[in-house]
């Protein structure tokens, strides 16, 4: 969940790296440093805090060097402090690296070299592999890839390394297993990131690496091979990703400017694979497998947080749609309970990153298992893209807020698409209402945009209950995951502790909580169940807690009920999520904003979680 830049070329590499760690700061902003190789020196700079922090450490340095690297940390071993931030030096001072992953028998690595007299100054894991490496280097007398490599072998756990060695001033030493690394590829240069955000502005031609790759990169020449020193082939590809797409663009916050593109970031996932005129849906990520969705025994939905509750949306959808049954399980769970899965299982794996190791190492699970793994990310070139035997990418546009949006309703909307077109060829969903729906997937950006104009009412609500220390979600039918979902964005970024619940489990005991300092957040919008949420509104009401409803517009009971109501277009129940969602995104964000928090990079919380 770190964020790791590097660079080699004939440009000064200090701007490089500080911008590669701004933009990869969402992926963890504990503490930041960065190494440079000038005059055959490792200089190294760190500090607890933000990328700005190390650049005011910095400010009075010479930092004239065309090779360094840095790192941006969300902390695993040891607390956020200078000490323990990357990169991490040998005990020589002939090695410095940069680590995101963890190294799991660190501590007996660490015993043996303690044994063999090497000291410590942090409490990281990183720093054991950076004195194994030394280790292996000076008395192996090996030259530092091979030194690196001989280390990887001995290590259990996941990393995306890179590695300086002062006796080789002239090269980066990268490794990937199991956390993500991409290589940028320019004109006698090369970049290196844990994504291709900091990469774009510079190249578009990148090399994703795969597990056990290492690459040598010298100032002319790029070498590839595997840990055990088999040639690997070099494939180029060029990523798609607009400058203006990772920059704010006007908005205060990366949040609050990908709530506003859910316009686009919809209408781009529809966009070439729904035909109105035809009535048709085609995925062709998935084409090759239909026959087998069609005729699948059961589904199994995996994902972790947000894409979790969007796999929980996904199971009505699928059983409504296509009659097949289906279950969602946390990938975290999954990977370890020895659940039961066969060849006429569909496991569909979802990840805005695409590298959450959770769901990687569930996928690899299913697929051992005989089952056909689908993915949904967000990221081309991904972990899980590359992994799942087909898959559907979600067109949402690079993600920086750590609290995700644009991704959830992205990923509801290929679920959709996909549930819809199954259920059609199976013939458990009729003409005229497949039909129906893609007719009204097309409609859902314009309604979008309808609720983003009433951003200044949800404002105002938001400021009166912005002090608030406990609130309640509640949902019934595909409304619940957007309940859970609710509260879950209340939690990650305004640090209230939030609830979701079906609405009907209230009087299981949670209405206890009721009292007259107590927000319950009700989905109250026009469905099968619109007549049992208005009882158990009823019910909150009559123990004095505050009610905001979110109504349709034509709503008559729960306007009279709720002390506040935030108006939804109407639109088709199965996908009526979509528009929910926005609201109680926008809640969280600007009470988020009042209370002063850091929307975008909330404590203790890193974008992409590519370790357990």
């Amino acid at each position: 969940m770190c964020g790791i830049v590097g660079y080699i070329g004939p440009k000064e590499a200090c701007p490089i790296l500080i911008n590669g760690l701004k933009r990869l700061e969402y992926r963890g902003y504990d503490s930041a440093g960065i190494a440079l190789i000038h005059n055959n020196n490792i200089q190294v700079y760190k500090c607890k805090g933000r990328v700005q922090d190390l650049e005011h450490h910095m400010e009075l340095e010479d930092t004239s060097a065309t090779i360094g690297m840095g790192h941006t940390r969300w902390a695993t071993h040891g607390e956020p402090n200078d000490a323990n931030a990357h990169p991490h030096t040998s005990m020589n001072g002939l090695f410095s690296i940069v680590h995101n992953g963890i190294i799991e028998n660190h501590a007996l690595l660490k015993e043996k070299l303690q044994a063999r007299g090497y000291s410590f100054q942090s409490e990281t894991d990183t720093e054991v592999l950076a004195n194994l490496i030394e280790y292996i280097y000076t008395k192996g007398q090996v030259n530092a890839e091979n030194a690196v490599r001989l280390a990887l072998t001995k290590v259990i756990g996941a990393y995306g390394l890179v590695v300086l060695c002062k006796n080789e001033p002239d090269q980066l030493v990268v490794a990937r297993k199991g956390s993500p690394l991409v290589i940028g590829v320019g004109q006698s240069e090369y970049f290196v990131a844990s994504d291709a955000t900091p990469i774009v502005e510079y190249t578009k031609n990148v090399i994703y690496l795969n597990d056990d790759d290492v690459a040598i990169l010298k100032r002319d020449e790029m070498i590839l091979k595997t840990i055990k020193n088999t040639p690997v082939s070099l494939s180029i590809q060029q990523v798609d990703i607009d400058i203006e797409k990772i920059e704010k663009g006007g908005f205060p916050h990366f949040m609050l400017k990908e709530i506003f593109e859910q316009v686009n970031s919809i209408y781009d996932t529809i966009r070439g694979r729904v035909n109105a005129e035809a009535s048709e849906i085609y995925l062709g990520g998935i084409s090759e497998i239909i026959p087998k969705m069609v005729n699948a025994h059961r589904i199994i939905i995996i994902g972790c947080g947000t894409s979790w509750h969007a796999g929980t949306v996904g199971e009505y959808i699928f059983e409504e749609f296509t009659r097949i049954p289906v279950e969602v399980e946390y990938a975290s769970e999954f990977r370890y309970r020895n659940p039961i899965v066969d060849a006429n299982d569909i496991v569909i794996a979802i990840s805005q990153s695409g590298e959450t190791a959770d769901t990687l190492a569930a996928i690899k699970y299913a697929k051992a298992h005989g089952a056909t793994v689908i993915g949904i990310c967000n990221v081309v070139g991904s972990s899980i893209a590359r992994e799942t035997d087909a898959g559907v990418y979600t067109h949402a546009g690079p993600e920086i807020g750590v609290a995700s949006t644009k991704a959830f309703t992205a990923q509801i909307s290929v679920l959709a698409m996909m549930a819809l077109q199954i259920g059609h060829r199976k013939g458990t969903l009729s003409d005229e209402l497949y039909k129906k729906y893609i007719n009204e997937l097309y409609n859902l950006p314009d309604k979008v945009k309808a609720i983003l104009e009433k951003n200044d009412k949800i404002k105002e609500i938001a400021a009166i209950y912005k002090d608030s220390t406990n609130a309640i979600y509640l949902g019934r039918g595909c409304q619940f995951p957007v309940a859970l979902e609710g509260a879950l964005k209340l939690k990650e970024i305004s640090y209230i502790h939030a609830e979701g619940y079906p609405a009907a489990e209230m009087k299981h005991g949670p209405i206890a909580l009721i009292d007259e300092n107590m927000p319950v957040f009700a989905i109250a919008t026009n469905d099968n169940y619109y007549d049992k949420i208005v009882s158990n509104i009823k019910e909150i009401q009559s123990r004095k807690g505050h009610v905001i409803a979110l109504v349709n517009d034509n709503d008559a009971q729960v306007k009279k009920l709720a002390e506040h109501v935030i108006e939804i277009p109407e639109t088709l129940e199965y996908l009526s999520p979509l528009l929910n969602v926005i609201p109680l995104q926008l809640i969280s964000y600007h009470i988020a904003v009042m209370r002063g928090c850091n929307v975008d990079m909330p404590r203790n919380l890193a974008k992409s979680v590519t370790v357990e």
